[in-house]
């Protein structure tokens, strides 16, 4: 069976950068405060115009030059996001018919901050299975939009991003190697958006109840989350055969500084194993982990060959990890050319959407 491998990666975060002073402003709140409890400093919150698709595309399209890859070369795009435009259609859709990645299958998965795990591991088992050969996994979010401003418990948390991984087939040991992903529903209610779905469609009332912001029970998360990174990064090394001494990087959920110190003290290892980087982004949850990595590639921290673990928990409540080898980027080719290929995706899709309103049109004369 073909090894599935990273062989691009990208992220994109929006320019705006709200600072914890700028929140003290907004909500009762301090800078220290934020910080001891949080280790977030700032975080990127979108502007009018950008969206979780726009910076998906954006991710893409760096994971794909990346990796050297056309987007009619792509077998499916599967987007993991816990803020998606629509209910439908799938975000995963919109960003096919912008890339113009006209071969490819595409669907949505929600499984909030884990969410980019699951989406690996699925892309993974596609790829050893021999059903396909290549894979775009998206984290995107737009978590501002869905935050209570007037709520200092949660607003402080979240920040807006995406990133984005290219896997495709090989035949040489590496890539993904073990995943495990839990969920336990019975906490379902611990973190939410109460709101918006077939339980409470969107009413007057929901509207003015706030259910359509983030609740969370903070106490109650942090007591989970503490428990089971460590348990999932421990489990996950053991199902790829490995020991915690063969692993150079843990890169955890970024969710709050504490609970990341919590999974280094119930590993026993020292913090500097971690990559992390939170204190400038916040929780942004399937973006955090690809965002955390693009980063320790480009200051040279994650190197071709490294031993990885990946590890995250989230609303459902759900959790995971997920052991790699870095693969590191493949020889340059051919130089992709972003611009041309955005050209190209805007006239297909003009060109799909005129053939269906001309199908639609003749069926509709015929059956007259």
């Amino acid at each position: 069976m073909p090894y599935a491998h990273i062989t691009g990666w990208g992220m994109a975060v929006p320019n705006r950068i709200l600072t914890n002073a700028e929140l003290e402003s907004m909500v009762a709140t301090n800078d220290e405060w934020i910080v001891a409890r949080t280790g977030i400093r700032e975080r990127r919150i979108v502007r009018a115009g950008e969206t979780s698709s726009t910076l998906a595309v954006e991710a893409a399209w760096k994971a794909l030059g990346c990796a050297n890859l056309k987007p009619n070369e792509l077998d499916l795009i599967i987007c993991s996001t816990s803020t998606p435009e629509h209910i439908f259609p799938a975000t995963a859709c919109l960003v096919q018919d912008k890339l113009g990645a006209n071969k490819a299958g595409a669907f949505d998965l929600l499984a909030a901050c884990t969410g980019f795990i699951y989406a690996l591991n699925m892309g993974a088992q596609a790829i050893r299975s021999g059903s396909i050969k290549s894979v775009l996994v998206i984290g995107t979010e737009t978590l501002s939009r869905f935050v209570n401003w007037q709520d200092r418990n949660t607003c402080i948390l979240f920040g807006d991003g995406a990133g984005a991984f290219v896997l495709q087939a090989n035949q040489e040991f590496g890539g993904i190697l073990a995943s495990v992903l839990h969920s336990d529903g019975s906490g379902g209610d611990l973190l939410s958006v109460p709101a918006g779905g077939s339980k409470h469609p969107a009413s007057e009332a929901t509207i003015r109840s706030g259910m359509h912001f983030i609740h969370m029970d903070g106490r109650e998360v942090f007591r989970f989350a503490t428990r089971v990174m460590a348990q999932a990064t421990r489990e996950v090394i053991g199902a790829a055969g490995l020991q915690i001494q063969d692993i150079r990087w843990i890169i955890p959920h970024q969710a709050n500084l504490r609970i990341i110190e919590a999974a280094a003290r119930g590993l026993k290892v020292p913090l500097e194993k971690f990559i992390i980087n939170i204190e400038r982004y916040g929780n942004t949850s399937t973006a955090s982990i690809p965002i955390a990595i693009c980063e320790a590639v480009a200051d040279g921290r994650l190197k071709a060959g490294d031993k990885i673990v990946l590890t995250a928990f989230g609303a459902g409540l759900t959790w995971g990890a997920l052991a790699a080898q870095w693969s590191g980027p493949l020889p340059v080719v051919r130089k992709l050319r972003p611009a041309f290929y955005r050209i190209l995706a805007r006239l297909r899709s003009l060109m799909r959407r005129l053939r269906l309103r001309l199908e639609g049109w003749i069926w509709g004369r015929d059956k007259a």
